[in-house]
């Protein structure tokens, strides 16, 4: 009988270096660059919403938006001179609020839970502003808010003469 030589047995590779785990660099990295990537995303998105030209009017006990998905932002502006309104959604433009009920009522019908955003100027007719009220009824959107700036943190204008 032939007696078989016993194999020495080699410790698995790749428990050796279990006492010293290393720090994974490039994942980590990765991670970072596409959380920089979605959050510049949403900010800019968030940015081409509002137009630079509005000035919002003051209110007193306004409260902080919380619901910034699940709504349509109009921006309504005003020419003060020639009494003309100006509306855009995700820029572009609009001619009349009536034109805009089309684009609400295929958003409704697409999220049941919208809500509108009216970002008008403040020296805008509230004329127009029912218009534009008007146009989200048609469209059978019942949640319609406005946006204001709060009293306490109101933008400082120089005073007439200075």
């Amino acid at each position: 009988m032939a007696l078989r030589k016993k194999r020495k047995r080699r410790p698995n590779r790749a428990f050796e270096d279990e006492s010293n785990p290393e720090f994974q660099v490039a994942p980590m990295a990765d991670l970072l660059f596409v959380l920089l990537v979605f959050f510049m995303s949403i900010t800019s998105v968030e940015v081409l919403r509002t137009e630079k030209g509005i000035e919002l009017p003051v209110a007193k006990d306004s409260l902080d938006n919380k619901q910034k998905s699940h709504q349509i932002v109009i921006n309504v502006g005003w020419s003060a001179g020639s009494h003309v309104g100006e509306l855009k959604v995700e820029d572009r433009p609009y001619g009349s609020p009536d034109d805009l009920i089309p684009l609400l009522a295929d958003r409704l019908s697409k999220d049941p839970v919208l809500r509108v955003l009216i970002r008008a100027d403040r020296d805008a007719e509230y004329s127009y502003i029912a218009d534009v009220m008007k146009a989200c009824s048609k469209a059978q959107i019942a949640n319609v808010t406005f946006a204001v700036l709060n009293g306490d943190k109101q933008p400082a204008h120089p005073a007439p003469g200075s």
